[in-house]
């Protein structure tokens, strides 16, 4: 981004007009890339937009775009979900989740819970192991740290194993940055989890959970932490 605002609000305003004035999937694409690559917050409401059209490629670039702005677009996101369309939706998810602002965590508990789509459960999953709760106070921070424990540990039984690869990610995460945030009892329970599904207890999970299991919990005994 330039560091002149007035500079850097001319180039943006250019960018966002080259994705207007696209004519084909690929100039839309490209047009939405360089956008992203601005990382400026007057690109939200465009690349919020583009996630509503019917362009992957275009969405997945908006989404980068949208995570790399970070915290400004938080507000803007969870407004737009309000929209009536689902792909919309399943990407602000995905953003939200590769933002980690602590705002985001209901949608992303929701969307764990409820979402038809495996992949945007994935995300949220992942999203709920990596919230950035370091703005929060103590008490609040412990509160979240223990809803996105809970969240995660209710999905550990979800029906798609891309689901529960991303539900190890996330406890993981846990463990490693938050667990000062838990209790005895709350650790036991992520531990309990992982060791499960380290085991393999579910005869249809394969082998690449099992070892993902595996693999977090030696990370976490190494990790140096007390509580890990």
């Amino acid at each position: 981004m330039l560091s002149d605002p007035i500079q850097s609000r001319a180039t943006v305003d250019q960018l966002i007009a080259k994705v207007q004035s696209a004519d084909s999937a690929d100039a839309l694409l490209s047009a939405v890339e360089c956008l992203a690559e601005a990382k400026d917050p007057a690109a939200t409401s465009c690349l919020l937009e583009i996630l509503g059209f019917n362009n992957p490629g275009a969405a997945v670039a908006a989404v980068d775009g949208l995570i790399a702005i970070g915290e400004p677009a938080v507000q803007p996101i969870l407004a737009s979900l309000r929209t009536n369309n689902y792909g919309a939706r399943a990407w602000s998810v995905r953003a939200l989740a590769g933002i980690g602002d602590p705002r985001g965590i209901e949608v992303l508990e929701r969307a764990l819970a409820t979402d038809i789509g495996p992949s945007v459960r994935r995300a949220a999953a992942s999203g709920l192991g990596r919230l950035d709760l370091r703005p929060l106070s103590d008490d609040q921070a412990s509160e979240l740290a223990e809803r996105s424990l809970q969240a995660l540990l209710a999905a550990c039984g979800d029906g798609e194993w891309i689901v529960r690869y991303a539900v190890v990610v996330g406890l993981e995460g846990l463990a490693l940055h938050q667990a000062k945030r838990f209790s005895d009892l709350s650790l036991d329970a992520l531990r309990r989890a992982l060791t499960g599904l380290a085991a393999g207890s579910d005869p249809l999970s394969p082998v690449v959970v099992q070892r993902r299991s595996a693999l977090a919990l030696h990370r976490i005994d190494h990790s140096g932490d007390p509580h890990g």
